[in-house]
This record gives structure tokens, C-alpha cells and sequence, in this order.
């Protein structure tokens, strides 16, 4: 649905090819692209088109496009807003999502862009109004509203505007004062430091004074006494009033309309269903709060445009409130607050980051002038390698056996038969901390109760083993048991049997060996495999195999048959002896399989609305989001962690695992993300490096003690805990690591034998009397969590669960960095060794790296790629992009220096792989 190059404005040539916000403001009826200088101030008289672009699948882009409307802007330059972002879209290819943004009712995505907030300012252009920082200085007094992303709004500077319930920032010239309503929230008191801390550096050349004034006590009265007096002295304030422009719905359930010549009919309310939305048609689902119209991929022009005014005639027809927003979407490009209202979502259905659409987009832009080089066709997909956990640790695996656990020996260590269950105790040392621990659980999946993991272990399991090869059958009683009941053939692998095993990896994150069925068809080119034959072991080298594969085969199969001759075969010179063992010839497949192209993290809050467990995205996140009195979940699609912090609800923490069930259910319904994707349980204070990778993480402000707002008052302004008792001493102090893990092994012990102990229940998910492997599993880690809880305080621990039984387990005892870590050390924490935190907590780019005299030292691109064939010399290769110059820098890598380093480091690295600069 692309328009020709004629009809697009000028204003938008090139819009749309970087990750990123860009902003064009209405002045004369026209879009004038904003200096970024100006981005996130918004004046009340002007309107604005905010384009944000972002990567999505296989090297493609996704588009959010908002309009935002000023309180004071006119009916025609509200108009022209909205007529441009269709226009926008057009030439973006018609699949961008497009948001109404009315000025102090912003979705909390829009805001995301512009943290820590967006400055509301009068005037507009015009009126000819002066620039706030030309302006003569004002006193102003501001609400600040907001948990994660603030909501910022002038008031009139009078004692009237306060109240008990609401945080408030008076921005005096020598002074910047919050005043904290009584009953007000202590995750927006934190919020409204960083505004205070945003305008102190904006306004102030970071030079004034902050002060902290609590609504009814007199902590600081010098402070206290000096606010008070700024409103003619202390007198009693009055309860909140909620103005109309403030009313706002609830949320509901989604009520579906079709729109059918600009006419709004009922079709359904409950039970929605995707079959429901026809592609040749235009749709309005209701959700209260928030108004969707989703546009069918085939419906014509017009009636796309008479969708949209629908909406706008449906909302004030009902007289709803200013803050119902309106998001437009084409099918295919559904958010997940829309698909959220529907039964479930088929997977596959999206069409995001196809060939079709990127070709569409990059021809529009061609016709445009526009250069399009490498947008057609996404760039080679490129392996990221996770952090993993420290190597060169112990350990220690026990196979479930009825009702008892069997030590695996040593040399057996690494063996997993899928009929079986296993425990798996991991002990570490990470950097200067004291001994860490990883325990879980893996299931095979012939194992009792279905709940399968075998597949989709984690990439920080499979490290811990070298080699680690999955068998077929299985040694248990459990499973001897469970195939003689169903009249099952045992095909338990033994080292005179006929087997085949494939190599499916060769990173030490991926090196995993899985029997398959000793059959040809089994066999590909792109793979090595190991044929076992009596005596005779095989080694089989596709034609398309790595050399480290090879070399891993060899390593796996002196693991499986110690000291066996190998006979190696190449793909084409196979004896007859080979296809015998395989019973034939036959032919197999040449195609190496595809790779899953990486997929951004997504992290989100939950509740329960009417019985149903929902989630809300937090948009642009940090590690600044991760609320000490929150529970949250971090989605990467190939895992999900279930965020705990210290200062949630003691009832909250014992039901995070099930938090992450229902999320996982949710995910996989609407998302399709696999139901046995590894679970995690994290609490604050000990993150491992595998999840603080998914963040611009900072140990030191990880460590700081308190709520919300302590946290923030003292990583900010350097302030001891205002007006708090002191809090608990840090987490893992309180023990050393050979007694953590001691109590550890006794908890296993006392679940398997209840009479030496505390005796353990299974949680309620296992029925009584089962006598599964699964169950025994689940009671031995339920012991563990009881006996540590008992123990010592919730904070030190942490538990890995794989997938989505109640099984799979870990823990990490440790206490914080008291000391800033070292460029090595936060790499190996999941930190950017590459950058540094300002004030408030956004990383900032290192200083350029300088030659021998101190000049900048500045290298070509083509010197800089690790495989160049003129190298640069003398240079941090951990650092190659650092010696771009900033417009070669820019055209490489599509962002500038600043805004690179703003990600989070595996984000970081991906990019660099893809341009051959990691």
C-alpha cells in the first residue's frame, strides 16, 4: 500500500532507514523535520509526528508512528498531523502502527521515547513563542505522575495545587524542591529524582540545589521552612481533585465491531477469535480506555480513511473522556494489547520482517532518491554467543530412581537418557564474588507427566557439560516401570547396541550430542555423526560440517566407548559396512536448517483483570525499571526470567513461578513462543550475567539498599536513606559459600529421606502417590527451597526452572560488588565494558581512543573488519568500532557513537558481527 514518490512530502525523504526517533513539528501546514536538540520538548500550541523505527526479524524494520496534539494546537494543524502520518506510513510500505497522542494523556510507549520525561511548555510556533531557555526564569510547579515513565504536567504555582496523594517538583532558580504527598507512591517519588536530576543538568548547568520536602514531617526544616515560605507560609493543603481532562476509563474486555461504509456494527464481546477479523475489511475493537482499528491487508483507500474517522465519531458520540487513545493497525503488524483480547492467536499469522514487505519498502524509497543499499535483503544472520557461567567449576548430577537419587559417576558425568530426570548441582566461582551455584533439573522426554525439557535446554546447561550427549531409554526404575505398564519396547542406548548420534553443535554453549533413529534418513550434510555398530564406531562428516564439529564427534565418541579405534567416513566415500548398520542407503537431506534470527527482549508487569492474567509491555526498558517493590518478567523468547525484587510481598514471591506459567501459556497462545522454554526465577542483588546482559547493567547501582525511592535518592544525589529505618544487612553476608552449599545437599538429602528431616511436600501441581521421577524431582528442589528459605533471607537465593514444570530449579548465593568493577569484570557480568553511567544511569560513550600523541587515533572501516585484508595495528580489537570516524561510524553501523552505546552489550556485539567489526 505504497504511495508513488510524488505524493510523499519532502520532509519525509529517507524517513524510516535507522533504529531510532525522528520528529517532524506542523509549522504552516507542513512537516519541519525537529533538531534533536529539541527532541522531548513539546509545546501546547503545536502539533507533532514522532516516527519510532525499530529492528525486528531478519534484519527488517518495524514502525510506531504518533501524532501528538497540544491541548492548545488548532483544528487544522491536528488535522495536517494526522493527514501526514497517513501519508508516513504510505511511504514506509502501510504496515506501521499509528498512534493519537493528546497532550497529557500519552500511552505510556510513546512516552518510553523520551526519558526521563517529556517537557510540557506554552506557546507554540505560532505564536512566536521564546525557547524556555531564552526565557527569563520562571518559577514553575509540576505533578509528576508515573511508575516507570513520567507523565510531567504544569500547574499553577499556588498552595492549591498540592495535595497528599501526588508527587511535586518546584523548579525555583537557585533550588529544586520535591514535595512528597503523604500518601503518595514510592515508585514515583524515585521517578520524579530523575526529572529533578534532568532539569538540574538542562536548566541549571547541574549547579543548583535539591531539596526533599515530606508532605507532614519535619525531617529538614530548614528546607521544609524555605519551601513553605515560597507559598506564603505553611498552611494545610487540600484533598485531590481529578479534573475532567484527567477522567479516564478502565480497561475491559474487547468488544468487536466491524466498520462497513463508515458504519459501526456489533459483532462479538466474548470469546473473540482471529477468524472473526477478514481481510477485506475494517474493524473497531473497544477496549475502554484504549479504541483499536485494525485494517484488513486487502480493503481499499477509502475505506481505511472512513475507518479512522469512525473511530474518532465513536468515541465522541459515547462522550468518552480525552484520554481514550486510538491505535490504528494493518493485519500482520497486530501489538500484543491488541492480540491480548482475543482466545489466542494462530502462530505464523504476523507477517512482520518478510521479503515481501522489505522489498515493498526499500522500492518506495528507491523511487524516492533514497539510497537502499542492504534493505532488500537482510544481512547474514549471525550466531550470538549468551554469557555463560564461569568454566572450570564442579559438577555434581544425580538421576531420579523412584522415590531415591543415584549419584552419576564421574566419568558418566554428561549422559542424559531421555526416559529419565536428573539433577544437576553447578559450583562456580564468579570474579571476586564467593562460590555461586546453579542447580536445576532436566527432564527427558519420554519422562513420566510429559512435561518436557529435553530440546530447549538453556545455553548456560549445556556450557557446564563437555560434552553432554542425550541418550535414548533410560537406567531408572521410573522409566523401566512406565514402558513395562504401557507395553513399550525398551530402546535404552547401550555401548553394543546400534546407534546414531548426531553433533548438533560445536560452541561450547551448543556442543550437544542426540541420539537419533539409526536409520539413513536421519543423516544431513550439513552435520557430523557418530554410528555406533558393536565394535565399530563411525565418525560421518557431512559435506557441509565444520572442522570443530568434526573435532567434537571424535571427542564425543571417545566419551561414549573409551578407547575405540574410530573409523572416519566422509560424506560420498561411505563403505558398505556404514549404510549396513543404517539398513540401507538412502537419501537424506542436504539443506542446513534455518536459523532463528535473534528477536529483541520484551519486559512486562502483570495482573489479574477479572480472573484473567494479563501483562502490559514496559516500553524502551532499563535496569532503572526493575523496581525493588516489583515482580517482573523478561520474555528473550528462547527463556524467560521472572524478576523478584527484595521489597515485594513475601505471598507475591512464593508465586513467582507460577507468574511465569501463566505467562508462558499467555506467550505461547499469542506470541508462539514455545511452552518448554527454559523459566527462571531471579531475585534482586543476584542477577546473573546471562540475564544482566539483556541490560546496560551497573553493579553499583545494583547493590544500593532501600525502596524505590532510597535507592534512587542515594544512586542520584548521594543521600543516606531519607526518612527510612535502616535496611537489612546485603544479601549472602550472613554465610560462607561450603556452608551455603552444605545446607544445600542436606535439604536434597532430607526431601529424599523425610525421616532424617523436615519432611517436604511436592507442590500441589504433582498428585499424591504418582511415584513419578518428575515428582521425586520436584519434592527433592521443594526441600531445597524450604530449607534455605528457613535458613537464611529470601534475597540470597536464586532458582532456574526448566521449562514449565514446577521441576527444574537453581540457586545463586552470593553477596554484591561492594568495590566498582573492573572493563573485565563488568563484561563478564553481561555489562557494556565499553561504556560508563552519567547521573542517571544511561550509558555514555567512552572517550575515542587517542594515539601516541594524544590525538584521536582514526581507522577506516575497511582496516577495522577482523577479516580486512589491510588491518589496522596498535588497536583494541575489543573496540573496533571506536576508531570509525563519527560519520563513517554512522553509515556503518546506522546510529551514531551515542546512541550505539546506549544498548545493552549483546545488542551491541550482535551489530558489530553483522558488519565483520567483533
Amino acid at each position: 500500500m505504497a504511495s508513488s514518490g510524488k505524493s510523499v512530502d519532502p520532509a519525509f525523504q529517507g524517513a524510516g532507514q535507522r533504529v531510532g526517533t525522528e520528529i517532524w513539528r506542523i509549522e504552516n501546514f507542513q512537516p519541519v523535520p525537529l533538531p534533536k536538540s529539541d527532541y522531548g520538548k513539546f509545546y501546547s500550541g503545536d502539533s507533532y509526528i514522532v516516527l519510532q523505527t525499530s529492528s525486528g526479524k531478519g534484519g527488517s524494520y518495524l514502525y510506531d508512528i504518533h501524532f501528538w496534539l497540544g491541548k492548545d494546537t488548532s483544528q487544522d494543524e491536528a488535522g495536517t498531523a494526522a493527514i501526514k502520518t497517513v501519508e508516513l506510513d504510505a511511504a514506509l510500505g502501510g504496515r506501521a502502527v499509528q498512534y493519537r497522542e493528546l497532550q497529557g494523556h500519552e500511552s505510556e510507549k510513546f512516552l518510553s521515547y523520551f526519558k526521563p520525561c517529556i517537557m510540557p511548555l506554552e506557546g507554540g510556533v505560532a505564536s512566536g513563542f521564546n525557547k524556555y531557555e531564552e526565557e527569563k526564569f520562571e518559577t514553575r510547579l509540576y505533578v509528576c505522575r508515573g511508575k516507570r515513565v513520567v507523565k510531567l504536567k504544569q500547574v499553577p504555582f499556588a498552595r492549591s495545587s498540592l495535595n497528599h496523594d501526588d508527587v511535586f517538583i518546584l523548579d525555583t532558580e537557585d533550588k529544586i524542591y520535591q514535595f512528597n504527598g503523604a500518601n503518595s507512591n514510592i515508585q514515583e517519588r524515585a521517578k520524579a529524582l530523575e526529572v529533578i536530576q534532568y532539569l538540574k543538568e538542562s536548566y541549571h548547568e547541574g549547579k543548583c540545589d535539591v531539596a526533599i520536602v515530606d508532605d507532614g514531617k519535619l525531617q529538614a526544616e530548614s528546607d521544609s521552612g524555605e519551601f513553605w515560605v515560597l507559598f506564603g507560609g505553611f498552611a494545610p493543603i487540600g484533598k485531590k481533585t481529578v479534573s475532567e481532562d484527567e477522567v479516564s476509563l478502565e480497561s475491559t474486555s474487547g468488544k468487536l465491531f466491524s466498520i462497513i461504509d463508515g458504519q459501526v456494527k456489533f459483532v462479538a464481546e466474548d470469546s473473540l477469535s482471529k477468524v472473526m477479523l477478514e481481510n477485506n475489511k475494517c474493524y473497531l475493537l473497544d477496549c475502554g480506555a484504549e479504541v483499536f482499528v485494525w485494517v484488513g491487508r486487502v480493503t481499499q483507500v477509502e475505506d481505511r480513511k472512513a475507518a479512522s474517522q469512525a473511530a474518532e465519531e465513536f468515541i465522541a458520540n459515547q462522550n468518552r473522556p480525552k484520554s481514550t487513545r486510538i491505535t490504528r493497525l494493518i493485519q500482520g503488524f497486530e501489538t500484543h494489547a491488541f492480540k491480548s483480547n482475543f482466545e489466542s492467536w494462530p502462530v505464523g499469522s504476523g507477517t512482520s520482517g518478510t521479503e515481501e514487505g522489505r522489498g515493498k519498502v526499500a522500492a518506495m524509497l528507491k523511487q524516492q532518491g533514497v539510497d537502499v543499499k542492504g534493505m532488500v535483503k537482510g544481512g547474514p544472520i549471525v550466531e550470538d554467543v549468551p554469557p555463560l557461567l564461569e568454566m572450570g567449576g564442579k559438577v555434581e548430577v544425580w538421576c531420579i530412581n523412584g522415590s531415591a537419587k543415584t549419584p552419576i559417576p564421574k566419568e558418566e558425568i554428561g549422559k542424559f537418557y531421555s526416559g529419565d530426570c536428573y539433577i544437576v548441582l553447578y559450583t562456580y566461582h564468579s570474579g571476586e564474588r564467593k562460590e555461586d551455584y546453579f542447580l536445576c533439573c532436566w527432564m527427558g522426554k519420554e519422562s513420566i507427566q510429559g512435561q518436557i525439557t529435553q530440546g530447549k535446554e538453556p545455553p548456560q546447561f549445556i556450557a557446564i557439560f563437555n560434552p553432554m550427549v542425550v541418550l535414548k531409554g533410560g537406567l531408572s526404575s521410573g522409566y523401566k516401570n512406565s514402558i513395562e505398564e504401557r507395553g513399550l519396547t525398551d530402546e535404552t542406548y547401550t555401548t553394543d547396541s546400534v546407534a546414531l548420534i548426531r553433533i548438533a553443535g560445536a560452541a561450547v554453549h551448543n556442543s550437544k550430542a542426540v541420539q537419533v533413529d539409526a536409520v539413513a534418513t536421519s543423516l544431513s550434510s550439513s552435520d557430523c555423526f557418530i554410528l555406533q555398530s558393536g565394535s565399530s564406531v563411525f565418525i560421518w562428516h557431512g559435506n557441509a560440517s565444520t572442522f570443530d564439529q568434526q573435532q567434537l564427534a571424535a571427542k564425543t565418541a571417545e566419551f561414549l566407548k573409551p578407547g575405540t579405534a574410530l573409523k572416519h567416513a566422509k560424506e560420498g566415500t561411505e563403505s558398505s559396512a556404514f549404510w549396513f548398520a543404517l539398513g540401507g542407503k538412502q537419501s537424506y537431506t542436504s539443506k542446513k536448517p534455518p536459523q532463528e534470527p535473534a528477536r529483541d527482549p520484551h519486559l512486562y508487569t502483570f495482573s489479574l483483570h477479572n480472573g484473567k492474567f494479563k501483562v502490559s509491555e514496559v516500553f524502551n526498558f532499563s535496569q532503572d525499571d526493575l523496581l525493588t517493590e516489583d515482580i517482573l518478567i523478561l520474555d528473550t523468547h528462547a527463556e524467560v526470567f521472572v524478576w523478584v525484587g527484595q521489597c515485594t510481598d513475601s505471598k507475591e514471591k512464593q508465586n513467582a513461578f507460577e507468574i511465569g506459567q501463566n505467562y508462558v501459556a499467555l506467550a505461547a497462545s499469542l506470541e508462539g513462543l514455545s511452552p518448554d522454554v527454559p523459566l527462571y526465577k531471579i531475585t534482586e542483588g543476584n542477577e546473573p550475567c546471562f540475564f544482566t546482559t539483556y541490560f546496560s547493567w551497573d553493579s553499583l547501582k545494583a547493590a544500593a539498599q532501600g525502596n524505590s525511592f532510597e535507592k534512587k535518592l542515594s544512586w542520584l544525589f548521594g543521600a543516606s536513606n531519607h526518612g527510612s529505618e535502616s535496611h537489612d544487612k546485603a544479601n549472602g553476608s550472613g554465610q560462607s559459600g561450603p556452608t551455603q552449599r552444605a545446607s544445600a545437599l542436606a535439604a536434597l538429602n532430607t526431601a529424599f529421606n523425610p525421616s532424617s528431616g523436615t519432611k517436604t511436600s511436592a507442590p500441589k501441581a504433582v498428585s499424591a502417590g504418582q511415584g513419578s521421577q518428575r515428582a521425586a524431582a520436584v519434592a527433592a528442589l521443594s526441600g531445597v527451597l524450604t530449607a534455605e528459605q528457613k535458613r537464611a533471607a529470601e534475597g540470597t537465593l536464586r532458582f532456574s526452572r526448566s521449562p514449565t514444570s514446577a521441576a527444574a530449579e537453581g540457586k545463586k548465593i552470593g553477596s554484591p560488588h561492594s568495590e566498582p568493577l573492573s572493563p573485565q569484570e563488568k563484561e563478564d557480568e553481561g555489562g557494556d565494558f565499553t561504556s560508563e553511567s552519567n547521573d542517571y544511569g544511561s550509558p555514555m560513550k567512552m572517550d575515542p581512543p587517542v594515539d601516541e600523541n594524544g590525538e584521536p587515533a582514526i581507522f577506516s572501516y575497511e582496516q577495522l573488519k577482523a577479516k580486512s585484508t589491510d588491518p589496522a595495528t596498535g588497536i583494541d580489537y575489543k573496540r573496533r568500532e571506536a576508531y570509525l570516524s563519527a560519520d563513517e561510524f554512522e553509515s556503518v553501523l546506522g546510529m551514531t557513537k551515542e546512541a550505539f552505546y546506549q544498548q545493552p552489550k549483546w545488542k551491541q556485539d550482535l551489530q558489530k558481527k553483522k558488519v565483520d567489526l567483533f
